[in-house]
C-alpha cells in the first residue's frame, strides 16, 4: 500500500490477510470461503478494500473509506430491490460477530465494508442496461449510428436519454477490458432462455433503480448487474438465479446530478471520473501507457475522487 499520502490514509484498507480459507483477490475486492455446517450450502465473505482501478489498472494508492462507502450503498440498494420481489440476492448479513476465526482488530477493519453471502456460479456475463448514450456507446454511435450493436435514432446528442434503456450484455474478462457482445452471441455462450431471463431482469431492474435514483436527484445513466446460481451443500448449482457481487454502486453505474442535466456535452458525475481524467492527463504527457503498474495518486486527486463516492452514498441513502 502506498504511504504516500501520509497518516491520511494510515487506516485505509488496501489488502486483507485473514484466518480464512480460499482467499481470491479482485481488482477491488477480497473474497474468503467461510466454513459451513455438514448438509449447509456454501457461503462467502466479501470484502470491499479501499483499492480503485481505473483503465483495468489498480492502481497503488488507495481511496479511504471507499469500500465502506460502495458496501453502504449496495446494502441499501439490496434492501430496496427485495421489496420489488425480482430477484433473489446473494446477501445474508453485514455484521462481522458472526465470523468464526477473527481478533477484534481484524473485526474492526471488516465492520461496514464486508458481506457474508451466498456462493454461487456466477454467470460469465456482465449484464448491462443504459438509459443514456454515454460512455464506449457514445464514441461507437458517433461512428455507426450503434450502441453496442444495436442500432438507433439518427441525430442523437451525447448523453441524451434513449427512447428506451437497451441491454448490451459483455464478456467477464479476468485481466484486461471486458468486450461487448450481441445479444445474439450471449444467447450462444449462455442459451436463449437464460439469456432472455438476464435481459428482462436486468432491464425490470434498472427502470425501477433510475425511477428511485430520480426522486434522490440522480440521473442513472448505465449500470451493469452480475448473476449467479445459489450452490447447494455439495458446492452444484441449484436452479436458483440471483443477483450476485456489489450493485448500483458508483463503481458499477454512472450516476449523474438531475440539476443542470443537458444532453449534447459530458455530464459530471459521481464515480471515478475525476481520477480518470487526472490520468488520461498523465497518459497525454507521456507520464504513465495505461498499464501496470499505476501511478502513485497526488492528495488533491485521492480527495476529489474520495468526496464524489461520499457525494454518491449520502444522496443515495
Amino acid at each position: 500500500m502506498s504511504t504516500a499520502q501520509g497518516d491520511a490514509i494510515d487506516d485505509a484498507v488496501f489488502e486483507t490477510d485473514l484466518p480464512l480459507p480460499g482467499r481470491r483477490r479482485g481488482k477491488v475486492r477480497d473474497v474468503y470461503a467461510l466454513p459451513s455446517a455438514a448438509g449447509e450450502a456454501p457461503r462467502i465473505l466479501v470484502v470491499a478494500s479501499d483499492r480503485v482501478s481505473a483503465f483495468d489498472v489498480v492502481m497503488p494508492t488507495p481511496i479511504p473509506g471507499k469500500g465502506r462507502l460502495l458496501t453502504q450503498v449496495s446494502v441499501g440498494w439490496f434492501r430496496f430491490l427485495r421489496t420489488l420481489g425480482l430477484v433473489p440476492d446473494h446477501m445474508l448479513a453485514t455484521e462481522v460477530d458472526g465470523i468464526p476465526g477473527l481478533d477484534a482488530a481484524q473485526r474492526r477493519t471488516l465492520a461496514g465494508r464486508s458481506m457474508t453471502c451466498r456462493a454461487a456460479r456466477v454467470v460469465q456475463v456482465e449484464c448491462v442496461a443504459r438509459g443514456y448514450l454515454a460512455g464506449s456507446g457514445w464514441q461507437e454511435y458517433r461512428e455507426s449510428g450503434t450502441a453496442c450493436g444495436i442500432a438507433l435514432p439518427a441525430g442523437l446528442r451525447q448523453c441524451e436519454r434513449l427512447p428506451e434503456p437497451i441491454f448490451t450484455p459483455a464478456t467477464k474478462a479476468a485481466e484486461g477490458h471486458d468486450e461487448n457482445i450481441s445479444f445474439e452471441r450471449m444467447c450462444d455462450a449462455v442459451g436463449g432462455g437464460l439469456a432472455r431471463r438476464l435481459r428482462d431482469l436486468t432491464l425490470a431492474i434498472y427502470r425501477a433503480a433510475a425511477e428511485r435514483a430520480a426522486g434522490r436527484g440522480l440521473i442513472l445513466a448505465d449500470t451493469k448487474f452480475e448473476f449467479g446460481f445459489a450452490l447447494d451443500a455439495g458446492g452444484e448449482p441449484t436452479g436458483e438465479l440471483m443477483l450476485v457481487d456489489e450493485v448500483l454502486t458508483p463503481d458499477s453505474s454512472r450516476y449523474w446530478p438531475r440539476a443542470g442535466y443537458e444532453p449534447g456535452r459530458d455530464q459530471p458525475s459521481f464515480d471515478k471520473q475525476y481520477l480518470r481524467n487526472w490520468l488520461l492527463a498523465e497518459v497525454a504527457a507521456g507520464r504513465w501507457r495505461k498499464e501496470p503498474p499505476g501511478p502513485e495518486l497526488p492528495a488533491e486527486v485521492v480527495a476529489q475522487t474520495r468526496s464524489r463516492y461520499e457525494d454518491a452514498a449520502r444522496l443515495l441513502a
